[in-house]
C-alpha cells in the first residue's frame, strides 16, 4: 500500500479509515480497515484517527445491491466525530477501505469529510472489484 499509495501518502495530513456499524463491530471484533489505516500510519510516519469517522445510522448490507442502490443505502450514513474535528478541519485526508465495489461508500465517507472542513480527501485501498 506504500508503494501503490505513494504520491497520496506524500500530501496525506491524517489517514482516516472507513467505519463499521457498530453492531458488526461488535460481532466481527475488528474493523479491518482501522488495522489497515494504523499499519499504514507507523509505516509511513503520517497519523490515524480511527474514529474521525462514524456510522450515524444502521445500514443493510451492500453485497447485492446494484450502484444506484448502495448510493442511496449509504447517503446520510457518515459523519465526523465532533471530537474529532480539529483532525480533519483543513486538513488533506487519505481515506482508507478494504475494497471498492462501486465507490458509494467511500463517495459518502468523502461527502462527510468534506462538508466537516477537510481540504481534500484522496482514496486508497487494497482492493478493487472488477465492474464485470
Amino acid at each position: 500500500m506504500i508503494a501503490a499509495g505513494a504520491d497520496v501518502l506524500a500530501e496525506a495530513d491524517v489517514i482516516v479509515p472507513v467505519p463499521l456499524n457498530r453492531w458488526r463491530l461488535l460481532k466481527r471484533r475488528y474493523n479491518q480497515s482501522a488495522l489497515l489505516a494504523q499499519g499504514l500510519a507507523r509505516a509511513s510516519g503520517r497519523m490515524a484517527v480511527v474514529d474521525a469517522l462514524l456510522r450515524v445510522r444502521r445500514t443493510p448490507p451492500q453485497a447485492y445491491l446494484t450502484k444506484a442502490e448502495r448510493e442511496k443505502n449509504v447517503k446520510g450514513a457518515f459523519a465526523v466525530n465532533p471530537r474529532r474535528m480539529a483532525y480533519i478541519q483543513g486538513k488533506s485526508v487519505l481515506l482508507l477501505d478494504d475494497v471498492l465495489t462501486t465507490g458509494a461508500t467511500l463517495n459518502a465517507c468523502a461527502t462527510a469529510l468534506l462538508a466537516a472542513g477537510a481540504a481534500n480527501v484522496d482514496v486508497l485501498t487494497v482492493a478493487r472489484v472488477p465492474k464485470d
